[in-house]
């Protein structure tokens, strides 16, 4: 599945106005500014302009969870397969370039809480099943995450390494994290970037860059 990356409104006054540097440049009007000033001021402007800098806070009160995306993102819904049963999981995600940043949450009634150690086994198991099989790395860290009354929980992050032919295919980082709500609720969310294509450095190294720790660290669940 894939997701159309949201132009911001403010993309075509950046197309606009990256095309009037330019001309300005081609005129000589910057022509007293040294080169190394005028690429530095460029680059920035450019780097302003970018869709990878649109983060913004996300409120999602039925989910009970607020998160920081890097652009709008788009919810839908998806059944997932459980004993005789299927679970409904809520998804917020964006694409951004080669990435896919996205939220996934299931509510498991009170009444159900006992399958709650299957069901996030079945999770889990579905993702490092799939990169063990494929030959990739699956490495585990300690971290934390901060709750929206400021408690900060421990959790883990996993760092997948998912192969095709030995071949690095995708990298993915991915955390679970369960809530109790007051009514005996259980909120189940799987926080995850997806990148395609691989790269020099492995899963851990290059999904720890500020752009993704971003993601992670400001998911605050109720």
């Amino acid at each position: 599945m894939k997701w159309a990356s949201p132009m911001p409104l403010w993309a075509p006054w950046c197309a606009q106005a990256i095309t009037q540097i330019n001309k300005h440049m081609e005129q000589g009007l910057f022509r007293k500014v040294s080169k190394v000033a005028t690429v530095l001021a460029t680059l920035f402007f450019l780097s302003a302009c970018s869709p990878k800098l649109d983060w913004r806070t996300v409120q999602s009160p039925q989910e009970r969870y607020s998160a920081l995306f890097p652009g709008k993102p788009d919810k839908l819904e998806r059944h997932i397969p459980y004993l005789d049963q299927e679970l409904l999981q809520t998804l917020e995600a964006v694409k951004i370039d080669d990435d896919i940043y996205s939220i996934g949450t299931i509510q498991l009634p009170a009444n159900q809480s006992a399958s709650l150690s299957k069901v996030l086994s079945q999770l889990q198991g579905n993702l490092l099943d799939r990169a063990k099989a494929s030959g990739g790395d699956v490495i585990i860290e300690d971290a934390s995450y901060k709750t929206a009354d400021r408690q900060r929980l421990p959790t883990k992050d996993f760092f997948l390494d998912l192969k095709a032919n030995s071949k690095t295919q995708q990298l993915m980082r991915v955390r679970w994290i369960n809530r109790v709500a007051p009514n005996g609720d259980n909120w189940i969310y799987q926080i995850s970037v997806l990148h395609a294509g691989s790269g020099s450095d492995n899963a851990k190294t290059f999904l720890s860059q500020e752009e993704y720790e971003n993601f992670f660290s400001d998911f605050s669940p109720e």
